[in-house]
C-alpha cells in the first residue's frame, strides 16, 4: 500500500481518516517488520556462510609448518562445510606480501589469511610502521604452536648445544643464520638465545631466506650454520639424516624427538620465544562469520581425524578462540615490543 495512491485520490473525509489509520496500522507493521529483520541479519551470513570457494592465504612458501597446517584446515573445513577451501601461496616480504593482499580484499570471509607469529605480534613489535598492522585484522583462532628448533648439519662439529653456544660466544662473527627477515620468528629466538650468551646480535651474520624450503638446504649444503625452525618444520629433513637437533626450546622433550635434549636440560633457562600458527580476516568481517570459523576449528582441535593429521606432521592442537586469541597476541606484542628495543631489532 503506498500513500501516494490516496494523495491522487479525492475522498470523502470519513474514507480519508479510514485510510490513516490503515497507513498508521501499515506503518508500525513495516517498522516492526524492518526492526525484525534487521535483528536476524547477523546470523543471517553465518547461516548462508560460505556459498562460494574461500580463498585461504599462505604468506609463505609451500611446505613450510604454516602452509602445511592451513592445507590441514582447508580439507577439514571444506568437507565440513561441503565448499571448496583452497590454499594459495603468496610468499615474500617476510610474510607480508600475502598478508597485505589477503587483507586488502572484502572483509566477507571468502578470503582468510594464515596469520602466525612474526606477521603478528613480531611484525608489530620489528617496525614503527609496520607492513602488516593488527588493527586491520581481525583475529580469528590460533590453531597449533611448536617448539623452537636449534638445528645444524647432521655432520656438524659441535657434540651438543651446550658446545656450539661456546663456539659462538669465542666466534660470534663465523655464526651464519636463516630467518624470514627482522621480524622472523628465528630472529627473536636468536636475540634471546645471543643475549644470554653475552653476544651482540649484529655481529653475527643473518641471512634473509622466503622460509624453510629455502632455509634448510642452506644449512645442510653447509651454506649457513644455523636454522631456527619448528619441531614441525625441520622434521623431515631430520629424520633423513640431512640435518641435527642440538637443542628444543621448550620446558619437556618433544614426544616427536624424545632423545633430543631441550635448550633448559643444556642450562638455557629463558628462551621463551615460540611458534604458533592461526587465522585472521580482513577487519570488519561479520562477527558471526568470524565465530563460525572460530566454532569450527574449535570442533577440528577436538576431532581425532584431524589430531592425527596433525601428529603426522609432528603437530599437537593449541586452540584459542577469538577472544583469548585477542588477548594472547595482545600480552605477546608488549613482549616482543620489549625485545625489539633491548636488541635493537625495531626498524
Amino acid at each position: 500500500m503506498k500513500i501516494n495512491i490516496f494523495n491522487q485520490r479525492k475522498m470523502l473525509a470519513s474514507a480519508a481518516f479510514a485510510a490513516v489509520i490503515v497507513l498508521s496500522a501499515c506503518g508500525a507493521n513495516s517498522t516492526q517488520d524492518k526492526q525484525a529483520t534487521n535483528a536476524a541479519e547477523p546470523n543471517t551470513a553465518a547461516s548462508d556462510y560460505p556459498v562460494k570457494p574461500i580463498e585461504y592465504v599462505v604468506p609463505y612458501a609451500a611446505g613450510g609448518g604454516v602452509d602445511l597446517v592451513a592445507r590441514a584446515v582447508a580439507d577439514a573445513v571444506s568437507e565440513k562445510w561441503k565448499q571448496p577451501v583452497t590454499v594459495v601461496n603468496r610468499a615474500g616480504g617476510g610474510g607480508a606480501t600475502g598478508a597485505q593482499y589477503a587483507l586488502g580484499q572484502p572483509a566477507d570471509g571468502y578470503t582468510v589469511l594464515a596469520n602466525v607469529v612474526s606477521n603478528t605480534s613480531m611484525m608489530e613489535a620489528s617496525y614503527n610502521s609496520p607492513a602488516i598492522k593488527l588493527a586491520d585484522q581481525q583475529l580469528v583462532a590460533r590453531i597449533v604452536e611448536d617448539a623452537p628448533t636449534f638445528t645444524v648439519k647432521s655432520d656438524a662439529e659441535w657434540s651438543d648445544f651446550k658446545a656450539f653456544s661456546e663456539w659462538v660466544q669465542q666466534n660470534p662473527g663465523q655464526l651464519s643464520w636463516t630467518t624470514s627477515g627482522v621480524a622472523g620468528y628465528s630472529t627473536y629466538v636468536v636475540a634471546e638465545w645471543l643475549d644470554q650468551l653475552g653476544v651482540d646480535i649484529s655481529q653475527t651474520r643473518m641471512i634473509v631466506t622466503k622460509g624453510t624450503a629455502e632455509s634448510l638446504p642452506l644449512i645442510a649444503g653447509g651454506n649457513a650454520i644455523l636454522a631456527v625452525h619448528p619441531v614441525s618444520e625441520v622434521a623431515t629433513m631430520v629424520n633423513s639424516g640431512n640435518l641435527r637437533i642440538l637443542a628444543v626450546s621448550s620446558a619437556e622433550r618433544s614426544p616427536f624427538f624424545p632423545d633430543a635434549p631441550t635448550a633448559v636440560e643444556q642450562g638455557f633457562n629463558d628462551l621463551s620465544a615460540f611458534w604458533w600458527t592461526g587465522l585472521s580476516m580482513p577487519k570488519g568481517t561479520p562477527e558471526d562469520i568470524v565465530r563460525k570459523w572460530s566454532d569450527t576449528l574449535a570442533e577440528l582441535a577436538q576431532d581425532t581425524a584431524f589430531q592425527d593429521k596433525l601428529k603426522s606432521m609432528k603437530l599437537l592442537p593449541s586452540f584459542l578462540n577469538s577472544d583469548d586469541f585477542n588477548q594472547f597476541i595482545t600480552k605477546e606484542t608488549e613482549y616482543y615490543g620489549g625485545l625489539a628495543t633491548k636488541f635493537g631489532l625495531r626498524k
